[in-house]
């Protein structure tokens, strides 16, 4: 064995003695999963295989024994048997929990390990783009999915903005100098990698403290259950104020390039790198505890001053220094995010030289992207650093059925035996937001507990019976369509989108709105025919529920590209009767998406709205947090924001809202230029259209209810009946 992994295995011990099997705790868990069932069940200890966690499923005085090495292990012994005793499933958008009285029997011993020493989970986006609102009762909830998944080295970054006051208060920072600097709630995450700063903000002290309390108790709940979470760490960003403060310190400006003013990054050869690196980990462990494990991405989306490998192995040994200086036993876990995004500038040498500064033992790189553009594998797999197999999937928390399915089938297994894939180390989900694309997420997980690849085909088949609870042959078939379409993705980064949610134009596509279908969309039309069809059989299930209104709001938002074409096409011909027939029919079909989806709360802007006002204890607080949710899910910015509709979703609400007027005025604009016989006025539309979405950002006007309404299943059937021989026709 390396002495690197030696060592690892050393400062990962606290992991195993801590993480003893909690028993009333475990049994607490199995009556929040399934209510009154915990008597069913005996829960013991098993010791690992290797190194690595165990389960087991056991049968003893007619009761049901689950047995782990943590607790997390005895949480995924209870998901292998409602899954595959009890034919369930639980997941985010729809959950299968139909249980008989009297619970199956287990006849025989089952014994899983799992190859993999570490399950990573999330991405410093996901606490944005999904969980910026979320209260305990919603991280509780998803605490318990994780380690029903096996799920042991969460990202966990709640509350760090209330460590950051304190640190730069004591070091003589006024409260104004520092609303100067902490971003708003709903931008956090770039606020935490350098890119930004205060945009969303003030940020109020009500939210720090909160956050402070909100995130011991997610870190008390992962740790009881035997998660290691990883905290985070001092990357250089500081206050705009800093520079007058320490006028001798070494800060340099840079920017994301993303439409934001400049922000400042200490040099880590300033002597006040570490010490405010230590000073930060010093508080935070204070305040949290620790597990040795802090993230830390010093060049997110930003490129270094300059490529000399001396710079970057002297940044690299600083960086790393900030943290050991307060923890010995620091592991510097390191998103490998640049190393794709930036891959011009991360040449071999480059990123040889940042990683060969630091032990093997002090570090994990998480190679983020791995189901598309993996970087292990051009990287002599990280020069030998422990590293982490990821799917990414998700951009910006879209709304859209992608992925890579026979890639996270398979290739995580052929990684784990690949020779060249040296010292990997665990696989993780890094998603930019999660809550969509239910069985994806579900199929990735299922490597946990194996070293074999997964048959994509069968497993597709077992997932629609779990999930709906019944053998269906046409959700079978219908299944095995999407796995052969929308979940045979290319190499774009996310899903496509739809025209529908891009700021008017005439062109299928723009920079932010991707819209080119990687699929046949033909074979996506067929599902959907054979999903409607099991609708009688699978009404009431909730998966099944959920899937039709995400397929049909798929095939619907698809068909709104030829759509769009239309009226273009008789705008161009200057057909008035035609370009009316084909716009009216444009705004019918959001009118018709906007309905569909709001029968689900999955769907719903005024949840995501009214989320974000509940974390406010005065009006001043509940209005500056709609703001920051109005503003992420569309312009991301200002009305000049180059990151508008980078967050876009599919939701009702937003959809009749904001992407229905937007295109109502682009609409009365062109029939007045076709009326007039002149030409349409693209900048004064340009200049119109912004200043209508500013004003929409900033309102307040309690429009929009986190209430569903309406029968999914026989709304997906109206529009089935209405819209089918329309699109076969348009294909």
């Amino acid at each position: 064995m390396k002495k690197g992994l030696l060592s690892l295995l050393i400062f990962t011990v606290s992991f195993q003695t801590y993480a003893q099997v909690n028993k009333p705790a475990l049994q607490a868990f199995i009556e929040r999963v399934i209510p009154g069932k915990a008597n069913a069940f005996l829960i013991e200890d098993v010791p690992q295989d290797d190194g690595k966690d165990v389960f087991e499923l056991d049968n003893r005085d007619d009761k049901i024994v689950l047995r782990g090495s943590n607790g997390l292990s005895v949480a995924s012994a209870l998901n292998y048997y409602l899954k595959n005793y009890c034919n369930s499933d639980i997941g985010w958008n729809g959950t299968n929990l139909n249980l008989p009285v009297t619970l199956p029997v287990v006849n025989s011993k089952i014994h899983k390990a799992t190859p993999y020493k570490y399950r990573y989970y999330l991405n410093y986006c996901t606490f944005n783009y999904t969980m910026a609102w979320w209260d305990w009762e919603r991280w509780q909830k998803e605490i318990d999915w994780m380690a029903l998944n096996g799920i042991n080295m969460p990202l966990a970054i709640t509350g760090e903005e209330a460590i950051w006051q304190q640190v730069y208060k004591e070091m003589g920072f006024t409260d104004k100098e520092l609303d100067a600097f902490f971003s708003g709630p709903a931008y956090f995450s770039w606020f935490w990698m350098g890119n930004i700063d205060s945009w969303g903000g003030p940020l109020p002290q009500h939210w720090m403290d909160s956050h402070k309390q909100l995130q011991k108790q997610i870190l008390e709940r992962e740790r009881s259950f035997g998660m290691t979470p990883v905290l985070s760490s001092f990357t250089g960003h500081v206050p705009p104020s800093f520079k007058q403060k320490f006028p001798n310190a070494r800060v340099k400006k840079t920017n994301w390039d993303a439409g934001f003013p400049d922000v400042y990054i200490l040099d880590p050869d300033d002597a006040m790198f570490e010490q405010i690196g230590k000073k930060y980990i010093e508080a935070q462990t204070k305040e949290f505890g620790t597990d040795h494990f802090y993230s830390a991405d010093t060049f997110n989306e930003n490129i270094p001053p300059t490529n000399d490998s001396t710079y970057l192995d002297g940044m690299s040994k600083k960086v790393l220094h900030s943290m050991t200086a307060a923890d010995p036993k620091a592991v510097w876990v390191m998103q490998g995010w640049m190393f794709h995004y930036n891959s011009k500038f991360w040449q071999q040498q480059q990123i040889k030289a940042l990683l060969n500064a630091v032990p093997d033992e002090h570090m994990i790189v998480l190679d983020l992207y791995s189901e598309s553009h993996p970087v292990w594998n051009r990287t002599d797999a990280y020069y030998g650093k422990p590293w982490i197999w990821n799917m990414l999937q998700n951009f910006g928390g879209n709304i859209s059925m992608f992925g890579r399915m026979r890639h996270v089938a398979a290739d995580p297994a052929i990684a784990l035996h690949d020779p060249e894939s040296k010292n990997m180390v665990g696989i993780g989900i890094t998603p930019e937001g999660i809550e969509q694309n239910p069985a994806l997420f579900a199929l990735m997980l299922e490597n946990v507990w194996r070293d074999t690849p997964i048959d994509a085909d069968a497993w597709i088949k077992n997932y629609a019976q779990r999930r709906y609870g019944a053998i269906n042959t046409n959700a079978d078939k219908a299944w095995n369509l999407l796995l052969n379409s929308v979940y045979s993705g290319g190499l774009t980064e996310g899903g496509p989108e739809s025209i529908i949610i891009a700021r008017p134009t005439q062109q299928k596509t723009i920079d932010r709105v991707l819209t080119k279908l990687n699929y046949d969309p033909t074979k996506l039309v067929q599902a959907w025919e054979l999903l409607i069809n099991a609708s009688d059989s699978l009404k009431q299930s909730d998966g099944y529920q959920y899937d039709v209104v995400d397929v049909t709001r798929q095939v619907l938002a698809n068909y709104a590209t030829p759509l769009q074409q239309q009226w273009v096409s008789a705008y161009k011909s200057n057909n008035k009767e035609e370009f009316k027939r084909h716009s009216t029919a444009f705004l019918q079909l959001m009118d018709d998406m906007d309905a569909l989806l709001a029968t689900r709360k999955d769907f719903l802007l005024g949840k995501w709205i009214n989320e974000a006002r509940a974390n406010g204890i005065t009006a001043k607080e509940k209005d500056l947090y709609e703001f920051n949710a109005r503003d992420l899910v569309t312009l991301w910015g200002d009305k000049e924001s180059g990151l508008r509709e980078y967050s876009n979703r599919q939701w009702s609400g937003l959809i009749k809202g904001y992407y229905k007027p937007r295109w109502q005025l682009y609409f009365t604009g062109l029939s007045k230029a076709m009326a007039t016989g002149k030409a349409f006025d693209e900048a004064a539309f340009d200049k119109a259209v912004k200043n209508w979405e500013w004003q929409w950002v900033n309102k307040h006007d309690n429009a929009y209810t986190d209430v569903a309404k309406g029968d999914p299943v026989e709304t997906a059937k109206a529009l089935y009946a209405k819209y089918n021989s329309i699109i076969k026709a348009a294909y």
